[in-house]
């Protein structure tokens, strides 16, 4: 590598390497990914290269990073045509190469078949990613991250030369308020208030700093840029640091993101070697350097607080809200903090124009940077829904829309399950009923609803979850998170779960959803982080959308979704068994007995509701009754 000395020099090199990579080159991405990796993608890159090798072809392998259909890995694309496979294993390198690469043949077995059993041969048709817009994650399917020629061949660190030659940072500011961009990392602040705010903060060093710590359970939206596109997080932190005046940075990323910090690492280096980290950047004068910081694994620590504490060695707590980090943050310096996310938007703002950024998603930010939700963003689609993975889509689009489009509607759906609920926002986040699937999925609309953008997590629910099994969860995963530094996040916390969990058991009381009520509002208005003021939404939201089952655990005893363990018995209806055995056969702890061809029967004392004779009946012999119904039957 040759240090990078100007400019000029800079926009040259990303002129040549383009060139390298042409539209209509041949080559084949596979994910690299850790989800793709965990299936076996690096024995299929080995074998695609192996087998290149042996036969004298020509063709570039390029590990990527996450190509976001997680599910459906290891996944291959060959370009330029974009065909399309999936669930690849090494025995199938010889017929790509054989019968795809030397002939042009589709190979069928490989192919994406949606829910109705329809293929599709081209990646830009596939469901899951033709109703998406790419912005963020454009280049994750195309380029190595641990190869910065080839995010030079894609127009990386196009933004910032842009930058350096010619625009002031009171421009950079400027251009990065008007374009309305909100933070991603789930507060949704205006990005350019908090850097403005920060440029004008008297004193210094100034800091900048990438939260990188991703600690909701199932979202894994900065995992994966970090892992596909790392210097588009460098790039953006670097015009951020040029706008705000800073000459450090740190990226506090988790621990537990292994491929994460490794890809980070070798970027630093190789933007160091060229040049573009250290001192006087490109011979304009500007210094700027990063620096990794993993963090041990705090939920609390997402906290932008909580986490500056955890960078100077302390525990990681947060402070109060009236000290704004952007003037007395980090070491009690001026500090500006964003997200993963954001920092990877602010290339593509710079590069493709305010105009064109604030055209896609909601609202008006031209007088107010407050007035709507501007660009796309990524979510972690997981739960009940056909294809689960990562999705990047304009702000505005429907709930419905990301379920059906994009996800391909509710798993089992043709056995009978339903939509019933989606949670956004992650562990803090409300769940949302089918009524409000065609609102706009944007900071506003999701707020309105009792939920959140939050970070990006969707999980969809169908008809068997139980919305009060859903809110001890959470409950429970943010109380052992919490900090306990406040009063109503630790107690209140604390009391929701012991409600919660006597519910879940059978032993709710009739005031108990008043009680939970109350404590949700007294957090939300109390406590000191937006952990704990968002902490009771799965409560609050379940509550006001779902109360029936409530109602239905503490009058009735009884579960819809069939999950509270405590509160379900299942009994055989003598008019539909057939005698068939299965249920019998299938039972684990030989609770079930009978005679071939004549009605069977449960032992209750033997049952560990595991509900087995429930999901192998073909006659819908095995039933639920509420509460009410066993206790009529027992003469209670």
């Amino acid at each position: 590598m040759t240090k990078v000395s100007s400019v000029a020099a800079l926009e040259q090199l990303i002129k040549e390497k383009s060139v390298n990579r042409t539209a209509d080159k041949k080559y084949i991405s596979v994910c690299g990914g850790t989800g793709c990796l965990a299936g076996g993608g690096n024995a299929v890159i080995d074998a695609l290269s192996k087998e290149l090798t042996n036969q004298n072809m020509d063709i570039e392998v390029v590990r990527t990073g996450c190509h976001g259909f997680c599910e459906r890995g290891p996944l291959v694309v060959i370009h330029p045509e974009g065909t399309f496979y999936n669930r690849v294993k090494p025995a199938d390198v010889p017929d790509i190469l054989e019968k795809t690469i030397k002939n042009g043949e589709v190979i069928k077995k490989l192919l994406y078949r949606d829910e109705n059993k329809v293929e599709y041969e081209k990646e830009k048709d596939v469901p899951f990613y033709k109703h998406q817009m790419r912005v963020v994650f454009e280049n994750n399917g195309h380029i190595d991250p641990e190869k910065i020629e080839d995010y030079f061949a894609r127009g990386g660190y196009k933004a910032l030369a842009k930058v350096l030659g010619g625009i002031s940072p009171d421009d950079v500011v400027d251009l990065v308020l008007k374009s309305g961009l909100r933070g991603r990392g789930g507060g949704g602040f205006p990005t350019g208030v908090k850097w403005k705010s920060c440029r004008k903060a008297t004193g210094g060093p100034k800091y900048v700093l990438c939260n990188a710590d991703e600690g909701d359970p199932g979202a894994f939206m900065d995992r994966s840029i970090m892992e596909g596109n790392p210097h588009s997080v460098i790039e953006g932190m670097l015009i951020g640091a040029y706008a705000i005046g800073s000459t450090e940075g740190y990226i506090y990323i988790r621990n537990e993101y292994p491929l994460a910090v490794h890809r980070v690492k070798v970027a630093l280096e190789q933007a160091r070697e060229y040049g573009l980290l250290g001192e006087n950047i490109l011979g304009t004068g500007f210094s700027f350097d990063i620096k990794i910081n993993r963090g041990g694994g705090a939920f609390i620590c997402g906290e932008s607080t909580a986490l500056m504490m955890s960078i100077e060695g302390k525990v990681g707590r947060p402070r109060p809200k009236y000290i704004h980090t952007v003037e007395s943050g980090l070491w009690d310096k001026p500090t500006n903090l964003n997200n993963v996310e954001t920092w990877a938007n602010v290339p593509h703002i710079i590069e493709k124009g305010v105009e064109w950024y604030t055209s896609i998603g909601t609202g008006d930010v031209s007088n107010d940077p407050w007035g709507g939700s501007k660009g796309t963003k990524i979510f972690s689609l997981v739960g009940k829904v056909n294809n689960t993975g990562l999705v990047e889509v304009p702000m505005g689009i429907t709930l419905r829309d990301i379920i059906y489009k994009i996800g391909g509607g509710i798993k089992n759906a043709k056995k009978g399950r339903t939509f019933k609920a989606i949670q956004t926002g992650g562990p803090s986040g409300g769940c949302i009923p089918e009524k409000f699937l065609d609102e706009p999925v944007d900071f506003d609309g999701l707020t309105k609803l009792g939920s959140m953008m939050g970070s990006g997590g969707m999980i969809v629910m169908d008809d068997m979850t139980c919305m009060v099994e859903v809110a001890r969860y959470f409950v429970d995963f943010l109380k052992d998170e919490s900090c306990g530094k406040c009063t109503p996040c630790r107690e209140g916390l604390r009391q929701m779960s012991d409600i919660l969990n006597r519910i879940t058991k059978g032993e709710g009381r009739d005031n108990d959803i008043d009680t939970l009520y109350e404590l949700g509002r007294v957090m939300e208005d109390s406590a000191l982080c937006a952990l704990g003021q968002t902490a009771a939404y799965p409560v609050l939201s379940t509550v006001k959308y779902f109360r029936e089952e409530y109602e239905q655990h503490i009058k009735d005893g009884y579960c819809a979704g069939k999950q509270c363990t405590s509160l379900i018995r299942y009994t055989i209806d003598p008019e539909k068994c057939t005698g068939c055995s299965i249920c019998a056969k299938k039972c684990p702890t030989k609770a079930i007995s009978g005679e071939l061809k004549k009605t069977y029967t449960i032992d209750q004392d033997t049952c560990v509701r595991c509900g087995v004779c429930f999901d192998v009946c073909n006659f819908n012999a095995v039933i639920i009754p509420s509460g009410s119904e066993i206790r009529e039957k027992l003469g209670e």
